[in-house]
């Protein structure tokens, strides 16, 4: 059973899960804090790369399962589409300004 976006619980991945299933880009950068940083899989990419790629020219989509940490932590079905439908786990560092400073996802 999903997680209805609006229930998480941290307002910063809040924002973020609503800004990738709205296909929001505008929306997406603004919680991201100054120098934010990603990784995939283990590895580090380059942020404008990865969510232009992975995001916003392949229709990406959340649905969050399952959420710890606070709501900082997400076990999700992530889909666009390149690579189809995949589980995927997901991790925020949040800064004290509610921005997001750092993301990591990868197969779960």
């Amino acid at each position: 059973m999903t997680i209805q976006t609006s229930k998480l619980s941290d307002p910063a991945v809040r924002a973020f899960v609503t800004a990738v299933n709205a296909h929001d880009r505008e929306g997406f950068m603004s919680i991201l804090a100054p120098g934010a940083t990603m990784a995939d899989d283990g590895t580090d990419r380059d942020l404008a790369d990865w969510i232009d790629r992975e995001i916003f020219s392949s229709n990406g989509h959340m649905e969050v399962d399952n959420e710890s940490n606070n709501g900082r932590d997400l076990l999700a079905s992530y889909r666009n589409d390149t690579y189809g439908e995949m589980r995927t786990q997901w991790h925020f560092q949040v800064e004290q300004d509610g921005r997001i400073s750092r993301f990591e996802t990868g197969q779960a």
